[in-house]
């Protein structure tokens, strides 16, 4: 057997096994659809690799690269995809996770799914326009939400007030 069918059939049983255990999104969840769409040769046009693998691949950037960390500045972040805005600068807090992190989104901004990656359950955070993988959400965060928006700096932009 060729070394690329033998892995292609590695792949296929792990993805079965990852869909019966519950690691992969359910097909309702899958299908979600948004107002903004590109194609995937666009969206690779329109982005950096980085924010490519991480808005539309669900990928992470590594803690405390990002610039915006330091960001403290009045204004809003928006996603780096298509500038929906996403958070206040006044709802960012210091989390010390090495991701820029807020309390609370923008009225419509941000939307939700489960994720069963890494096999454990936690809640993605995907932008309400585009569907950009922005982070997840936490229930570990500053009162008066109680939530913690851990967000890729790459899948964001900033402008000040």
């Amino acid at each position: 057997m060729s070394l690329h069918r033998r892995r292609l059939l590695e792949l296929s049983g792990l993805s079965a096994l990852a869909a019966l255990i519950g690691c992969a999104p359910s097909e309702s969840e899958a299908a979600q659809v948004f107002p903004f769409r590109l194609t995937d040769a666009q969206w690779k046009a329109r982005l950096t690799p980085e924010q490519y693998y991480i808005l539309r691949e669900q990928g992470t950037e590594r803690p405390y690269t990002s610039p915006l960390n330091k960001e403290k500045r009045a204004g809003v972040f928006g996603c780096a995809g298509c500038g929906n805005r996403l958070f206040a600068s006044s709802t960012k807090f210091e989390s010390g996770t090495g991701w820029p992190s807020f309390y609370a989104s923008l009225p419509n901004a941000v939307t939700a799914r489960r994720d069963r990656g890494l096999m454990m359950e936690r809640v993605e955070t995907l932008c309400s326009r585009c569907g950009g993988h922005l982070g997840h959400v936490f229930d570990d965060g500053p009162q008066p939400t109680g939530k913690r928006y851990c967000m890729n700096g790459d899948a964001l932009t900033f402008r000040p007030a």
